[in-house]
């Protein structure tokens, strides 16, 4: 993760793990700190401004955490709910909450209120449920909704203030995360089936289109553009992200 003059790199593991950031210009190191617990995970950091500072938020190694990207410095910590992550934390700025979803063994999302001192697991959860959990594909925050595909297939919005279900739909397994363009979310199962979706209280589907191919790659938004990589070497798909698909 670039953050200002840094490159943050996660080096989580089953051995001694650590996170470590190094100058953008010359490579040096300017800090590095231990993570805890020696358990592997593959998350990539989420760095906002929250609750008025600075933060880098991390699942990973049986636990959710918060540092100061400056320095490394601990802000807050929670146990578990998990051993291991792949889905990577979000942030949503309606609610000022961190959302996670995971893991191996155990399954769970949490709304986290990130605004806490040292070990906040039993203070700081605003909701939690077993319901939608998300292994590999990270979930997304768009206005007041929370989305998310389960490990099963289903695609799930939940109110993020509430935790309530809105709606649930079959969307096919789906390793690939969702994204967003012009307040529509982007579901693409793994069959290479795209869902443009209005988040709401009821399931609104906006258009359907198909890669023509296997899809387990994340896609990327640039410049009004859907990019897709298919399992085929062949070609990249190219489909339009605006608003009046």
């Amino acid at each position: 993760m670039l953050y200002q003059d840094k490159l943050i790199v996660n080096c989580d593991h089953d051995g001694d793990g650590y996170m470590v950031a190094l100058s953008r210009e010359d490579g040096r190191e300017l800090w590095r700190i231990e993570r805890p617990n020696k358990t592997r995970s593959y998350c990539a950091p989420l760095i906002r401004t929250i609750a008025g500072r600075e933060q880098m938020v991390l699942t990973g190694t049986k636990c959710v955490t918060s540092y100061d990207p400056r320095d490394g410095r601990l802000l807050w910590m929670m146990d578990g709910p998990t051993e291991q992550f792949v889905a990577s934390p979000v942030y949503n700025e309606r609610t000022g909450w961190v959302y996670i979803t995971g893991g191996f063994p155990d399954h769970h999302i949490l709304a986290i209120q990130p605004d806490g001192e040292g070990n906040v697991t039993k203070s700081h959860i605003r909701w939690r449920t077993n319901r939608g959990v998300a292994y590999v594909p990270s979930p997304i925050c768009e206005g007041h909704w929370f989305l998310v595909v389960s490990d099963s297939g289903i695609g799930f919005c939940f109110d993020a203030k509430t935790g309530d279900i809105a709606w649930q739909e079959r969307m096919g397994e789906t390793h690939a995360s969702l994204v967003s363009a012009h307040g529509l979310v982007y579901f693409i199962n793994d069959d290479g089936v795209v869902r443009v979706v209005r988040p709401g209280s009821a399931y609104e589907l906006v258009a359907q289109s198909s890669v023509g191919e296997k899809v387990f790659a994340s896609p990327a938004i640039s410049g009004g553009h859907l990019f897709v990589r298919g399992r085929s070497e062949e070609h990249t798909s190219e489909l339009q992200s605006h608003s009046d698909l």
